[in-house]
């Protein structure tokens, strides 16, 4: 039988401070017992190696240096990191996180349990997909599906996921390792890892319900406490984890320097204050040797040189995009004409007139959009007006941001937005207008700005609910006003259009696309002649070939569409000599890209 030991932890006393005085030197021991030697666990994503049960220091050097690619081990525990590092200070690096503990034994379980969604384990294949699109999303090293579906039963891992009560989709998900199932952990320990949370949730919450609910399972198992890893900066996940009870330990860990943790070896780049817009770029050139100059961080613009040539960027636009594209997708009515030149489909549209004119355009179709000639990121912009009234305040509204003011037949559909580089379809994504869902405590309002907060801070400040006359035009229709309190579970779509800029969410359809659909946006890059785009369709789904095209983006947000290559394809267009022999460069995966392990 394994011994069940209660002995405090050697990292922490609590009476004392922090302190290392049960570490023995020689062999790995606890007070003088030998622990299980070298042990490792697969965690799906790499290795977590307990560095405190290995004899030496060049042991746990050795161990990281066959770390497999596009995986990434840790190595935790260290009793000498010094030692570690100078062994092979040019293949591993000291990681530049906190270490937290939660003692289970003072943990007390939140009053109230989560609502609109439940935690469950991972059981199919279908659910590690999707929580593989949320590590994607969070820029995480995915799971390998084979090996989590081999080991979803395993007592020395597990993996916790988050579910929509209403619509069943997986919305967060947590990794937790058992100590004493992988080495008959004397201190009966477990670890909290992998926390990520998609970032276009419905509701909040969700992590501190995975990670109270795994803190729960283990302490049901009699584990004594719960630690995790949290880079030093992550100000937001460092104050959840102080709130829920998590004590700094003195614990290090060390990796090897690869793809995925280059950004936590390199250090800062005085690009950081770029838009993700811009930021996705220029990572992208940096990692292949193009130098950067920041031109007007405030404007996203950028240089890129390489090979004896420059190029200037804003965001996705470049000085490839002449002059005459951009005029063109800069004016919607122009922007029409092109593409209507060509045969493609589009809404009926007209001036806006006098409120007779406009009340009869209404009377045609029954629903129109009413927007501004130019502009963007929603600006503007009224979608499904069904009144004279709401038609005449809409384009008064419409009016404050251009002179020109159009209005246009209303298509009821999915809006899908297809990027186009240099003549490929690289990424498309069905948009989704901003929603909220009652709890039947807080207020429409209160719900608003909650869900602004958080779309918010999941999009590094991009996407926010206006409170304006749109919003409020949409929560009236609904038979609503602003003081209402939805009922636990109910949704109330509070804008009709879908623009990330305006509380909208993204998801990904790359693979779902009709190939009628990825034709029509190939032809319409060549009618407008311009190499970067993005159009906005109006589809009855994205597996059908009927659509219509509603507009054309020349500076399209490539960050948007991740884990798709598209700042990849871009830096193609820009400098072809940069691409692999034989093809493109693999773009960085979703196992490439930068993790913050239990960051979230």
């Amino acid at each position: 039988m394994k011994r069940r030991s209660r002995r405090p932890s050697p990292w922490i006393d609590r009476r004392e401070g922090p302190s290392l005085r049960n570490w023995e030197p020689g062999p790995a021991t606890y007070d003088g017992e030998p622990l299980t030697p070298r042990s490792i666990v697969e965690c799906g994503w790499g290795r977590l190696v307990f560095a405190h049960t290995f004899s030496d220091a060049a042991e746990v050097a050795e161990t990281l240096r066959r770390e497999k690619p596009g995986q990434r081990d840790i190595a935790f525990y260290l009793r000498d990191p010094h030692v570690v590092l100078s062994l092979a200070p040019q293949e591993l690096f000291l990681d530049p996180s906190h270490a937290f503990r939660l003692w289970l034994a003072d943990y007390s379980p939140a009053d109230k349990g989560p609502t609109g969604f439940y935690i469950t384990v991972v059981r199919t294949e279908k659910e590690i997909a999707e929580l593989n699109r949320i590590y994607a999303a969070r820029h995480m090293v995915t799971v390998d599906p084979a090996f989590l579906m081999s080991h979803r039963r395993s007592k020395k891992i597990c993996y916790l996921i988050a579910k929509d009560e209403a619509t069943d989709a997986v919305l967060g998900v947590v990794m937790g390792v058992d100590h004493y199932e992988v080495f008959d952990d004397p201190e009966q320990g477990s670890s909290l890892w992998s926390l990520a949370v998609d970032p276009q949730a419905p509701h909040p919450g969700i992590g501190q319900a995975l990670i109270r609910r795994l803190a729960e399972r283990f302490k049901d198992r009699g584990r004594h406490f719960m630690d995790l890893s949290v880079m030093h900066d992550n100000a937001e996940a460092i104050a959840l984890y102080e709130k829920l009870g998590f004590q700094r330990i003195p614990v290090f860990a060390i990796k090897t320097r690869n793809w995925i943790n280059e950004r936590l070896y390199t250090g800062p780049t005085p690009e950081e204050t770029l838009n993700p817009y811009a930021r996705i770029i220029v990572d992208e050139a940096r990692r292949r040797g193009i130098a950067i100059e920041v031109l007007d961080a405030d404007w996203a613009c950028f240089k890129l040189s390489f090979g004896g040539r420059s190029v200037t960027c804003r965001e996705s636009l470049s000085e490839l995009t002449s002059a005459i594209a951009m005029s063109r997708c800069a004016d919607k009515v122009i922007t029409r004409r092109v593409l209507h030149g060509v045969g493609l489909s589009l809404p009926v549209q007209a001036d806006a007139g006098t409120p007779e004119e406009n009340a009869r355009f209404l009377e045609r179709f029954g629903s129109i959009v009413v927007k501004p000639a130019s502009g963007e990121q929603g600006t503007g912009v009224s979608v499904d007006l069904r009144t004279p009234e709401a038609v005449n305040a809409a384009v008064e509204a419409a009016g404050q941001t251009g002179d020109r003011v159009i209005i246009e037949q209303y298509v009821k559909g999915e809006d899908l937005r297809i990027i186009v580089i240099n003549d490929e379809v690289v990424a498309a994504a069905v948009r989704r207008p901003a929603e909220v869902v009652g709890n039947g405590r807080h207020t429409i309002a209160d719900l608003i700005e909650r869900q602004s907060r958080r779309r918010a801070a999941a999009t590094g400040g991009e996407s926010r609910i206006p409170v304006d006359a749109e919003t409020k035009r949409c929560v009236a229709e609904a038979g609503y006003t602003f003081d209402h309190v939805l009922d636990a579970g109910e949704t109330l779509v509070v804008r009709k259009t879908a623009n990330l800029h305006t509380g909208g969410t993204i998801h990904d359809v790359t693979d779902d696309l009709h190939p009628a659909l990825a034709e029509a946006a190939r032809a319409g890059a060549r009618a407008l002649e311009i190499p970067v785009v993005g159009f906005d369709f109006i589809v009855p789904a994205v597996s059908s070939p009927d659509y219509v095209i509603i507009e054309a983006n020349e500076r399209p947000g490539l960050a948007n569409h991740e884990p798709q290559p598209t700042a990849e394809r871009f830096v193609d267009l820009l400098f072809p000599q940069t691409v692999a022999p034989g093809g493109t460069p693999r773009p960085p995966s979703q196992t490439d890209r930068p993790k913050e392990v239990s960051a979230w």
